[in-house]
């Protein structure tokens, strides 16, 4: 089955020899082009593709901006010169980043992730949340975009998320960014085996606790590996011991 491609970037040399490298694969079939983010989301719209390759750094708007201004988007593999912009978009949970001149065997890495990514979602599952939304895995990197800063950081790096009005801040190695998601959202996305509503506040990774004490109102205190130390309500309690087992 061919796989629909769109490539979106500004440089018409990067997208020829992008081009030239994807004949190697007889199941990608690049069905269009597009040199800006306008031209890019407008290409998406008319044509549907199953993927898109595209580059973050463009006159005017950036590759992220496109991914923002998409109500749904296709599978992504970035294209960039830039390492520092190594980054997975936390919403469309892109395939992979390609580091430029782009090298065949890393092309055709990011082709077998396309492949397994397939695989999984026919094996897969009939899980609507899946499908729809993306559940993510702990072993899945996101994309964590606070004003000019980026990151790009594995789930299980990851130890808390706290909920900051209608934002939510993610705590990782010595970052706190905000991102633009309710917890309520969150919770929907990540995996409940490692990812625990501890309060209407928090969402820790079981994986980040270092200790657990008895708290007010038969409540629990976890302390993360971080140094956070975060109430479970009594609620919830109940239902971390059944998970534990204690």
């Amino acid at each position: 089955m061919s796989v629909r491609t769109i490539i979106i970037d500004d440089e018409r040399l990067a997208r020829n020899e992008l081009r030239k490298l994807l004949q190697e694969f007889n199941e990608i079939e690049v069905i269009d082009e597009a040199a800006n983010v306008d031209e890019g989301i407008e290409k998406i719209e008319q044509h549907h593709p199953d993927l898109i390759f595209l580059d973050i750094q463009m006159p005017g708007k950036t590759g992220f901006d496109l991914l923002e201004e998409l109500d749904r988007a296709p599978k992504v593999i970035f294209t960039t010169a830039y390492d520092e912009y190594a980054l997975k978009a936390f919403e469309v949970n892109a395939l992979d980043y390609l580091l430029k001149p782009i090298e065949p065997k890393r092309l055709a890495d990011a082709v077998q992730k396309l492949h397994i990514d397939e695989a999984r979602e026919t094996s897969g599952s009939n899980n609507n949340l899946i499908k729809a939304n993306g559940l993510l895995t702990e072993n899945d990197q996101v994309f964590v975009k606070d004003g000019e800063r980026c990151w790009f950081v594995k789930l299980n790096e990851i130890r808390l998320f706290e909920s900051v009005g209608n934002y939510a801040k993610v705590f990782f190695a010595g970052n706190k960014p905000l991102i633009l998601k309710s917890l309520n959202a969150l919770e929907e996305r990540l995996d409940d085996k490692v990812f625990f509503r501890a309060n209407r506040k928090h969402i820790i990774n079981m994986r980040w606790i270092e200790k657990i004490e008895p708290y007010f109102n038969g409540g629990l205190l976890l302390e993360l590996k971080g140094g956070e130390k975060i109430e479970v309500s009594r609620r919830q309690t109940v239902k971390f011991k059944e998970m534990m087992s204690l």
